[in-house]
């Protein structure tokens, strides 16, 4: 019966890495788990596409976020939790056509691509109400169909402070990802298996985060999103191969 909850061992090993190597990510720098984790699970594991990722990375952000919740910028967290809450809606519509089906893998693919071509851009907005209502919202389409809803947020954050920045990203990815999650459950994609998948998965995220502490001195100056971006890009275009 655990065989049709769960992917085959070597899946989920390739998974299980994935989870550790994301969860540093996201802790260091306020976002990347779902730019990496996304593709390489939508390669091994695809039919625990998005919800896996997306349960793992509530813990993520979670967990991220009480680590630093001292910097977090409070005031900054209703216009974007309101857009990611309109954004969230919006998606699991949509979700309910695509999850499931080829069309998501090629969906993850590219959103991978886009989040990593802004990253790159180097594109910046003023923080104000209506840019965190934005990304709210486009990080919530976003990241309730493929787990990757941090980027919007990550663009306004750019030239913020590295522990602030992190700080406050990881506050809007823990909410965010909760939100998916409702939002795909009453939509009805949320499944058991992904449910029992994810809980297999979630013992490695406190290890990951504990394992970060040491590493935040040197890399929240920025060290690791070039290797990030560089895993992500590789990953999504492995997935894009594969699904074209």
């Amino acid at each position: 019966m655990l065989d049709n909850f769960l992917p085959e061992i070597g899946p989920w090993v390739v998974c299980a890495i994935t989870v550790f190597i994301g969860t540093l990510i996201q802790r260091l720098s306020g976002a990347g788990y779902g730019m990496f984790a996304a593709p390489v699970m939508a390669l091994v594991a695809p039919e625990w596409v998005p919800g896996t990722v997306i349960l793992v990375g509530f813990i993520i952000g979670s967990g991220a976020m009480l680590n630093t919740r001292d910097s977090v910028e409070w005031k900054d967290l209703p216009p974007g939790f309101a857009g990611r809450i309109l954004g969230t809606s919006i998606a699991a519509y949509i979700a309910t056509a695509v999850v499931g089906t080829d069309a998501l893998a090629i969906i993850v693919g590219l959103v991978v691509l886009f989040a990593v071509s802004l990253t790159v851009f180097g594109i910046t907005f003023p923080i104000s109400k209506p840019s965190l209502f934005v990304a709210g919202g486009v990080g919530g389409v976003m990241g309730t169909l493929t787990g990757i809803g941090a980027p919007p947020m990550a663009i306004l954050y750019s030239n913020v402070e590295a522990r602030r920045s992190a700080a406050t990203q990881n506050a809007f990815y823990g909410f965010g990802t909760l939100i998916s999650i409702v939002a795909l459950s009453v939509a009805g994609v949320l499944t058991l298996p992904q449910l029992a998948f994810a809980a297999s998965l979630a013992p490695l995220v406190p290890v990951a985060l504990r394992t970060s502490r040491p590493l935040a001195a040197r890399f929240e100056r920025g060290a690791i999103r070039p290797w990030a971006l560089g895993l992500a890009t590789v990953s999504a275009l492995a997935l894009l191969a594969r699904s074209l």
